[in-house]
């Protein structure tokens, strides 16, 4: 369960939010310091499953043959064959807006090195190079697992954001998710709690309150 400042912020974030005929998405910012982020060891690039889901439509893409591409049909939003991705490879365009549309990327593992070749210089500049699917792995668990995932990313940015909810989730639900985010930062930072100058939360279109 989250801290209570936490809930208190999310709270606040929420009712501080003025009307707006579209429903907004609630995000987390991030303010880094005492990190050199031209160094790229130093960045933040970490996948991060929320506890109580992104409270968005999240699409997942998966490349695979077979067995693995008839169960994925069950909870993926497209599977795509080896064919398709070669395909894929001679359009650059068709490629560049498939990575622009997809959230999440996952292949099985023997497709890895072709989906290299062909859109490693599309999917790797976004962040987006698929998650590996070994034999052992169950295509509509990890699906659904990516569904309710976030890319925390700052790249060389000491101020970055990432997606923590939207506005009709409960504040609890909210705060347990920026508490993961919160800890996975404090695990994988180098100085922990002391590279974080401070974290925001806000509506799309709301005001900006402090978490830490």
């Amino acid at each position: 369960m989250a801290d209570s400042d936490i809930q208190t912020a999310v709270t606040r974030a929420l009712e501080d939010s003025p009307d707006r005929n579209f429903r907004e998405t609630v995000d987390l910012a991030i303010n880094l310091r005492d990190l050199d982020l031209n160094e790229p060891s130093n960045r933040v690039d970490e996948s991060v499953v929320l506890p109580s889901g992104t409270g968005q439509e999240t699409r997942i893409v998966v490349f695979a043959e077979g067995e693995t591409a008839v169960r994925a049909e069950e909870a993926a939003d497209e599977v795509l064959s080896g064919d398709d991705l070669a395909d894929l490879g001679d359009d650059d365009d068709a490629a560049k807006d498939l990575a622009d549309e997809t959230d999440f990327f996952i292949a099985e593992e023997a497709m890895m090195q072709d989906i290299a070749r062909h859109l490693g210089t599309v999917l790797g500049p976004r962040g987006k190079m698929p998650d590996p699917l070994s034999v052992d792995d169950d295509v509509v668990e990890t699906v659904n697992r990516m569904k309710n995932t976030v890319q925390i990313r700052s790249g060389d940015r000491r101020t970055f954001h990432t997606l923590v909810g939207a506005e009709d989730m409960d504040a609890e639900e909210i705060a347990d998710n920026i508490d993961v985010i919160i800890r996975r930062l404090h695990a994988d930072l180098e100085k922990g709690p002391l590279n974080i100058d401070s974290v925001y939360v806000k509506t799309t279109m709301g005001p900006s309150v402090e978490v830490a």
